[in-house]
């Protein structure tokens, strides 16, 4: 009983594809990449089977090779510019705004970590009108297309004060999962976003389908 309510659950969301529903811009930007080195484009079904990271080890698994270091900086670069111009049309997650602010009011803590580039990010998540929840808002920094681990640990470093073993990462990827266990977290995955509950259900975390049920678990696994 004694601990029970004393640690107060820390979230970590994922953004692209667990709070953003941007599905269809991952998957047309994507597509947009392929064209640029003339490859086929694939459908969200193979699109949710295939993702992985690294993104180089994503594109082998479609084109049955690496991509050449030019071929790489010349997909990445379309991907971007691609997402940058579909993302617009975006809106968030189905009951994404309301439970943000529900934690919140709840006296809970909770911040954003993202594989988006850092200073493309902040702006994003201020349109939305959600940034006010968050107790930090961190984005990629550095070359983009590897893991999120490294970039949880300095997450941690920077969240002063809160604590991995209460914290639970909502994500949509396995490499959320990775990351979470990289720094002594948990994590639950949404089946709303980049992966098929096949591919998530391997990471041997809890799999959800709503954010709703994400949050709700989180609070049990968090204390």
């Amino acid at each position: 009983m004694g601990t029970h309510g004393k640690h107060r659950t820390h979230l970590v969301w994922d953004w692209n594809g667990t709070l953003l529903d941007d599905n269809t811009a991952v998957v047309g930007a994507t597509n947009a990449a392929f064209l640029e080195i003339g490859l086929a484009p694939i459908t969200l079904e193979q699109y949710r089977e295939m993702y992985c990271v690294p993104i180089p080890r994503f594109y082998e698994r479609l084109m049955g090779r690496l991509p050449t270091e030019t071929e790489w900086e010349r997909m990445d670069g379309v991907f971007h510019r691609s997402y940058t111009e579909r993302r617009e049309a975006c809106g968030l997650t189905e009951g994404a705004a309301e439970l943000l602010a529900q934690w919140q009011l709840a006296g809970r803590s909770q911040s954003l970590l993202s594989m988006y580039g850092h200073e493309h990010l902040v702006p994003v998540v201020r349109g939305y009108g959600i940034e006010r929840h968050f107790v930090r808002v961190d984005g990629r920094t550095g070359p983009s297309g590897g893991s999120k681990a490294q970039h949880m640990e300095r997450h941690f470093a920077a969240l002063d004060g809160i604590s991995p073993e209460h914290t639970v990462i909502i994500g949509d990827a396995v490499d959320d999962a990775v990351a979470a266990a990289h720094v002594g977290a948990k994590a639950v995955l949404f089946t709303g976003g980049s992966h098929s509950r096949t591919s998530l259900e391997a990471a041997g975390v809890p799999v959800v389908d709503t954010l709703a049920e994400a949050a709700a678990l989180a609070q049990q696994l968090g204390e």
